[in-house]
């Protein structure tokens, strides 16, 4: 069955060689960029690698909510459903450590900016067929501090990345317990694989970026994962795992939902 695909984050490292796998099956797919250059050059690289015409995309910096909204307006305007949602676009190390609005980059694009553009597109998602949303999650991980994230303390660019990546495998989990006929899964896609963002922070990688491309490709389209919701996959491990102790926490999944709501108002 073909599938209608977003992928955020998509113009390079494992969004992007995930998009071609996907792209070859011939899905349909919706890349994003933030450079319209870079957008168009990929999107013609995996229709030509693919042999796949349906290859199309959406130019949007996450790090501005305000582009965000326009980019979710943008695929409900063209697109009448999407059975695959991939949460993939993310920062680690950046120039510019806070947005326009005073709130830390990490924050915004690994977390704030895949909330709202997912809560965004579930009418889309509803009409999807076994439909699923996979976000980005990550090894690194800690306890979030709900003033760092509406801004109000500074953190570390490490303290600030393992704080967003919680934030965004919490409401994965709060997500999946809200949806009915849509799997939510955080996805930690493997450790220090060789991307553009992990040469940035470490200068160095351990695994091949196909690692995490694979599994992408797996959890959005295989029916091994079917019906599956409300998990966390650690590809270090190659299975589900435990995720951290604060998805279980209901007092801290109520702050972080309390505070999200404070910056985004759907």
């Amino acid at each position: 069955m073909i599938k209608t695909i977003v992928i955020t984050g998509s113009t390079d490292g494992i969004g992007k060689l995930a998009a071609i796998k996907l792209a070859k099956e011939g899905h349909e797919i919706y890349l994003h960029g933030r450079n319209a250059m870079k957008l168009a050059t990929v999107i013609a690289e995996v229709k030509e690698l693919s042999d796949n015409p349906t290859v199309k995309g959406f130019v949007a910096d996450f790090s501005d909510l305000e582009a965000v909204k326009q980019m979710g307006q943008q695929l409900i305007n063209a697109v009448p459903k999407v059975d695959v949602l991939i949460n993939n676009a993310g920062v680690f190390k950046s120039a510019i450590s806070h947005n326009k609005k005073g709130l830390d980059i990490r924050f915004v694009v690994n977390y704030l900016a895949p909330y709202l553009l997912t809560h965004m597109l579930l009418p889309l998602l509803s009409k999807g067929t076994e439909t699923r949303i996979l976000n980005l999650s990550s090894a690194a991980q800690a306890s979030v501090s709900p003033q760092a994230l509406i801004g109000k303390s500074q953190l570390t660019t490490q303290e600030a990345y393992a704080q967003s990546k919680l934030a965004l495998t919490m409401w994965s989990f709060h997500l999946a317990k809200t949806l009915t006929d849509i799997s939510v899964i955080a996805v930690n896609p493997g450790s220090l694989l060789n991307t553009n963002m992990v040469k940035e922070a470490y200068g160095y990688h351990w695994a091949s970026a196909d690692r995490g491309a694979d599994i992408l490709y797996k959890l959005a389209v295989s029916t091994v994962y079917t019906g599956v919701t409300g998990q966390y996959f650690d590809n270090d491990q190659g299975a589900f795992g435990q995720a951290h102790t604060d998805v279980n926490k209901q007092a801290k999944m109520d702050r972080l939902i309390e505070a999200t709501k404070t910056i985004i108002k759907i």
